[in-house]
């Protein structure tokens, strides 16, 4: 075990203590804090009244600029007209006078009229009969208000008690229409005199003498009055509903106050006092908010590591890595920030973000790949925000979360996980078209340099995730022990000295080797566990077998089979020995434990049942645990599945003619006989699984076993050529 390997294991041995757990992650968190650190820092900005600003001044925070406001309320206000409210029971009011004084005028008439005098002769107290018109005019008048008479002239009490009954009729009629009409319009103070005149004119089509046309128009005019008056209420209603429409103006989060070399006007000045930065007084809000936002983020995480992962040894494993990840992607990103501030540039665009999230998919799993790109992000939105304090560059972390779920998602497809570089060139595409949309919606006006320095930048952002990710993964799986992707196909490349070596010493044990990856991959896949680590594994599984080759049947090319020859114990111990003797080559060639865990593990405690009855056969008092592989039993899935795909491939191999049915009644036999006899007490797998895994190999060995066509014999098969 190297150096790196024991610092690591030492420190995972640390981690047990829940202690030094806490302490992780309150230097990962002090780690970020001092990162954010100057990101959050008010800064003192230094401008007098009337003089240019020395640089470009952005709010920090969104204010509401209340004198702006206020303006905006008073300029609307002004803008509201007056309301004018049409009284309509005017209108009724003095069609009702002038009814009043036309009926008025006719009862006078009545009373007085000599003909009724005449009907009424002979009757007790008979009143003087009245003859005169002033007689009548004072009678009318003392049916009218003392108003009504100031506002009315003799002359037309005199026309009305002159004219006969049908006269009245008919100027009443028109006189009540025409006010009417008038009065049903709205007539201001200083419309009053032209509707006077326009009552005027409709009644001059009136066929009555012209003393009681006269009378008419001045009674008409009298009635013609102002009905529409200034509504204060609802003036100032409409006035407070026009100010409650008016939206507050506000002075936006990362708003350019003032330009570099700008005038600082009274404006501007009042401005930059609202956002806060002509104030005096210290403030450790940010810092509060910067320490309750990394609390919250690593208390999830801490949670997470205690309580989510329950294998002790790989947790500690996982910590440690996604520490390590989290420290070096975070310097990444500072610096790039702090580059991206001294150049004055969108150099951020080439923070390899993905980097993170590609290290974290490969060497652990898609979870803790995207819970990483998702810490990244929130904190890339406070790191990049340009070194203005308050602000949050939500385009930035939009950006680093997405390529980053990018590259989660490209790498789980199949056979990209030994193709990193090309999964970060498809990310320096995807990261371009991000960047582009983010223009394009942001309707960013930019030139096409502008637009080719995005590009590269975003092409380099994804190639350097890639680099990084490949320079990077040998120095975790040193440091850690790690069984990569990269590492297993490494591992599975036929020049491997060790393939080659049971390729040439034992061409029958590497083909039933390769015959049982197959096998073993699609099975694991099925359940899904690693299908890769079963084909590498099983390529080696069987590797102490170059030991004595030729003592294993598949090995024997037309040989005489030397057990025939050997005692039961000494066939045990050779057959046993290729399990034990496999471990320990892979470990003197420094393979990853995994490898040859599969190497010891795949016979678990099985029996070697046919040396076993025989050597039953030679002494009853054998003992069945002497003929038992040593074991372990299987700990992975990996191991069941490559025990089981070990025995059906020897055995369906043996069989003559096999049969779906047959095929499909061994492998059951073979899986049960496991069962019953404990092989996967030690292991996780289910019952389901191991259904699964039936289908899976029943599948695999009928494609390789199917019926073929019964060719001739070569001297019928010419003899049928010549015919």
């Amino acid at each position: 075990m190297n150096r790196i390997q024991k610092f690591f294991t030492k420190i995972k041995g640390l981690l047990v203590h829940r202690f030094f757990q806490v302490l992780l992650f309150l230097i990962l968190g002090l780690f970020a804090y001092v990162l954010m650190f100057s990101n959050v820092k008010p800064e003192k900005i230094q401008v007098e009244l009337f003089k240019p600003a020395e640089q470009t001044i952005r709010s920090t925070k969104t204010v509401e600029d209340t004198y702006k406001t206020e303006q905006e309320k008073e300029e609307i206000s002004k803008q509201v007209a007056d309301v004018y409210t049409l009284k309509k029971e005017y209108a009724k009011n003095k069609v009702d006078l002038i009814s009043s004084i036309f009926d008025s005028a006719i009862e006078v008439n009545k009373e007085t009229d000599p003909e009724r005098d005449k009907k009424e002769e002979g009757k007790e107290d008979k009143k003087e009969p009245i003859k005169t018109d002033a007689q009548k005019v004072s009678i009318l008048k003392e049916k009218l208000t003392d108003e009504v008479n100031r506002n009315i002239e003799d002359s037309v009490f005199l026309a009305l008690v002159q004219a006969d009954e049908d006269e009245l009729e008919i100027a009443k009629d028109s006189t009540i229409t025409a006010v009417n009409n008038v009065m049903s319009s709205r007539i201001a103070a200083s419309d009053v005199e032209n509707a006077k005149k326009k009552v005027v004119e409709e009644l001059g089509y009136m066929s009555i003498n012209s003393d009681m046309k006269k009378a008419s128009n001045s009674l008409a005019r009298t009635a013609i009055i102002q009905n529409v008056f200034f509504d204060k209420d609802k003036t100032e209603e409409q006035r407070r509903k026009a100010i409650e429409s008016v939206e507050p103006i506000r002075i936006l989060q990362g708003q350019i106050i003032v330009e570099e070399n700008q005038l600082v006007d009274r404006d501007v000045y009042r401005q930059l006092e609202l956002a806060g930065f002509l104030s005096t007084e210290s403030t450790i809000y940010p810092y509060i908010g910067l320490l309750l936002f990394i609390l919250l983020t690593f208390g999830a995480f801490y949670y997470f590591f205690s309580f989510s992962i329950s294998k002790r040894d790989n947790k500690y494993n996982q910590l440690l890595i996604f520490s390590l990840v989290f420290i070096l992607s975070m310097a990444t990103m500072k610096t790039v920030s702090v580059l991206a501030d001294l150049k004055n540039s969108n150099l951020e665009y080439i923070f390899p973000g993905a980097m993170a999230a590609m290290l974290i998919k490969i060497l652990l799993n898609d979870k803790l790949a995207v819970a990483m790109i998702i810490l990244l992000g929130s904190y890339g939105t406070i790191i990049f925000n340009g070194d203005t304090p308050g602000n949050l560059d939500f385009s930035m972390g939009l950006y680093i979360i997405f390529g980053g779920l990018a590259a989660i998602i490209i790498l789980s497809r199949p056979n990209f996980k030994s193709k990193v570089l090309i999964a970060g060139l498809l990310m320096s595409l995807i990261n371009m078209a991000f960047v582009f949309s983010l223009i394009f919606i942001m309707d960013g006006h930019y030139t096409k340099m502008e637009y080719l320095y995005h590009a590269a930048a975003a092409i380099g952002s994804g190639v350097g995730s890639a680099v990084l990710t490949m320079g990077l993964l040998p120095f975790f799986e040193a440091g850690f022990g790690i069984l990569s992707s990269m590492k297993l196909i490494e591992l599975s490349n036929p020049n491997h000295p060790l393939l080659r070596k049971i390729l040439i010493e034992a061409p029958g044990t590497y083909h039933h080797s390769v015959m049982v990856a197959n096998l073993a991959e699609s099975a694991c896949e099925a359940i899904g566990s690693n299908g890769l680590l079963a084909r590498v594994g099983s390529y080696y599984h069987d590797i102490g077998k170059t030991k004595r080759p030729h003592f294993f049947i598949e090995n024997q090319m037309n040989e005489e089979n030397p057990h025939d020859r050997l005692q039961p114990e000494t066939s045990r111990d050779i057959i046993i020995a290729h399990a034990v003797d496999g471990g320990e080559m892979l470990r003197s060639h420094k393979f990853p434990k995994e490898i040859v865990d599969i190497a010891e593990q795949h016979h678990g405690t099985t029996l070697l049942k046919f040396f076993y009855y025989k050597a039953k056969k030679q002494d009853d008092t054998t003992v069945e645990a002497c003929y038992r592989y040593p074991g372990p039993r299987a700990k992975m899935k990996e191991v069941a599945v490559i025990g089981i795909a070990d025995s059906v491939e020897a055995a369906v191999r043996s069989m003559q003619h096999p049969t779906p049915e047959k095929i499909e009644e061994l492998v059951s036999f073979i899986i049960q006989d496991r069962i019953q006899d404990g092989q996967f007490d030690e292991c996780d797998i289910t019952m389901r699984e191991l259904s699964i895994v039936k289908h899976s190999l029943c599948e695999s060995l009928n494609g390789i076993f199917h019926s073929r066509i019964e060719y001739p014999e070569p001297d019928k098969l010419g003899q049928k050529v010549k015919e």
